[in-house]
C-alpha cells in the first residue's frame, strides 16, 4: 500500500475541518466572482457606474422598466477578454417609464418617465437603435440621418422593425439588491467588489511575504548583529500603528489602487518576518542544515533549499491571516477616502456612500458592503486556523 505523502496528510485533516472547508469554498466563490465578474452581474458596464437617477434608491427586488436609447455604436473591436477585463462600454442611455405609459409604434415611441408627472415624451424610433446627431428625416418610408463619424444612414421601416425584434428597447430588470443614490445597481457594484478586494490582498501579501521571508530569513540564520540590526527594524515598524502608516505611504506617494498595493504590503511584512525568524533560529542548528553546511553548500543555497521549505506551514498561515487584515485595510481606507477612488466599486466607498442613507431609514444600502466584507474576512481567518491544525503548525 503506497504511504501518504504529508501533503494528502494535510488535506485529510482539513477536510474534516468543517468551518475552514466552508470558508475555503467561500474563498473558491470569490475568486470565480473575482474573476468572471462583468458576466455575472446585471450591468456589465465599466465599474458597474451606469447612473439612473430616477431609480436611486430603490429597495431590494423593485422593478423597473426602461427605455434604451442607442448613444453609440457598438464596439466592434471589443474583445471577450476586454468585457471580461474592464466590462462593456456603455451605449445605450436608460430612461426608466411607467410601464402602463409606453407605447411602441412603427415610427416612434411615446413614455412618461418614471415618477414625472410631466407630458408623455414622444421620440422617434431610429433613436431607439442608432446614435443621430444630425440632419434626421424621413422621406418614402425611409430614415435617412447622420451618424457619430458624418456619415449618412439611410433605414427602412421595415429593417427597423426587424431590429426592434431583434433588440426589444424596452426591458425590465428587478433590482435585487436595490440601487444606491446614484441609481446605480448594488448588486452588480458589490459582485465586483470582490475583484477589488482579491487583488489588493493578492498584492499585497505577495509583498510583504517577499520581503518578510528575506529579512526573516537573513535575521534568523545568521544572528548576531545582523539579527539585531534586523530587529531593531522590525520594532521600529512594529511600533507605528498599521493605519497611521497606510496613510503616510499614501499621502507620500499619492491616491491610487496601485499605491494602495504597496502601502497595504509594507505595512504586513512584520508579521512574516518575526514569524520566519523564530522558525529560522530553531532550524539553522538541526542535522540537516549541519550537514548541508559540511557539503560545502553556500548560505544562499542552505536557507532557499533546506530551510525555507520547512516553513511552508507557518508562513501559509501568516499569509491566509495577512490576506484578511489587508482585505480590511483596504476598505477602511476607501471608507476614509483614501483608498480605491470612485466609481472604482470598493465596498469600503460603498460604505463610504451610503451610511448616512442606512442611519436614515434604508440599511440595505450599508448592510449588503458590511457583510461581504465580514464573510470574506471571517473565511480567510476560518482557513488560517484550519492551516494551522492541519499543518500542525503548533508543533
Amino acid at each position: 500500500m503506497k504511504a501518504e505523502s504529508e501533503f494528502q496528510k494535510a488535506w485529510a485533516r482539513l477536510r474534516k475541518n468543517k468551518p475552514a472547508l466552508a470558508g475555503l469554498c467561500f474563498i473558491f466563490l470569490a475568486i470565480f466572482i473575482a474573476i468572471f465578474g462583468y458576466a455575472l452581474v446585471p450591468d456589465n458596464s465599466p465599474d458597474a457606474n451606469q447612473q439612473i437617477p430616477e431609480a436611486a434608491l430603490r429597495a431590494p427586488g423593485d422593478q423597473i422598466t426602461s427605455v434604451r436609447f442607442r448613444l453609440q455604436e457598438p464596439d466592434n473591436k471589443s474583445s471577450v477578454f476586454s468585457i471580461f477585463a474592464k466590462g462593456k462600454p456603455l451605449d445605450h442611455r436608460i430612461s426608466p417609464a411607467e410601464p402602463s405609459t409606453i407605447i411602441l409604434r412603427s415610427d416612434s415611441i411615446t413614455f412618461q418617465r418614471l415618477g414625472s408627472k410631466k407630458t408623455l415624451e414622444k421620440w422617434p424610433i431610429i433613436t431607439l437603435l442608432y446614435p443621430v446627431t444630425d440632419s434626421l428625416r424621413k422621406e418614402n418610408g425611409q430614415w435617412i440621418f447622420k451618424n457619430a463619424q458624418g456619415e449618412t444612414i439611410t433605414e427602412t421601416e421595415s429593417g427597423l422593425a426587424q431590429k426592434i425584434k431583434d433588440e426589444p428597447p424596452v426591458v425590465s430588470r428587478t433590482y435585487w439588491l436595490g440601487t444606491d443614490k446614484y441609481g446605480r445597481c448594488i448588486l452588480s457594484r458589490l459582485l465586483l467588489g470582490f475583484r477589488v478586494s482579491l487583488l489588493v490582498g493578492c498584492i499585497a501579501v505577495f509583498i510583504s511575504l517577499t520581503i518578510g521571508l528575506i529579512i526573516g530569513a537573513v535575521g534568523g540564520y545568521f544572528g548576531g548583529r545582523t539579527d539585531d540590526i534586523i530587529m531593531l527594524i522590525i520594532n521600529t515598524v512594529w511600533s507605528i500603528p498599521t493605519l497611521l502608516l497606510v496613510f503616510a505611504i499614501v499621502l507620500a506617494l499619492g491616491r491610487g489602487i496601485s499605491i494602495i498595493f504597496l502601502a497595504v504590503g509594507l505595512t504586513m511584512w512584520v508579521d512574516v518576518a518575526r514569524v520566519v525568524r523564530g522558525q529560522v533560529m530553531g532550524l539553522r542548528d538541526l542535522p540537516f542544515v549541519e550537514a548541508a553546511k559540511s557539503m560545502g553548500f553556500g548560505h544562499r543555497r542552505i536557507i532557499m533549499k533546506h530551510i525555507l521549505p520547512n516553513l511552508l506551514g507557518p508562513v501559509l498561515v501568516v499569509a491566509a491571516g495577512n490576506f484578511a487584515t489587508a482585505i480590511l485595510v483596504e476598505s477602511g481606507l476607501s471608507y476614509l477616502g483614501f483608498g480605491v477612488q470612485p466609481p472604482a466599486p470598493s465596498w469600503g466607498n460603498m460604505l463610504n456612500e451610503n451610511y448616512g442613507y442606512a442611519i436614515g431609514g434604508k440599511p440595505f444600502l450599508a448592510l449588503a458592503p458590511a457583510l461581504a466584507i465580514a464573510m470574506t474576512v471571517l473565511a480567510f481567518n476560518l482557513v488560517g486556523n484550519g492551516l494551522r491544525d492541519a499543518l500542525d503548525v503548533k508543533q
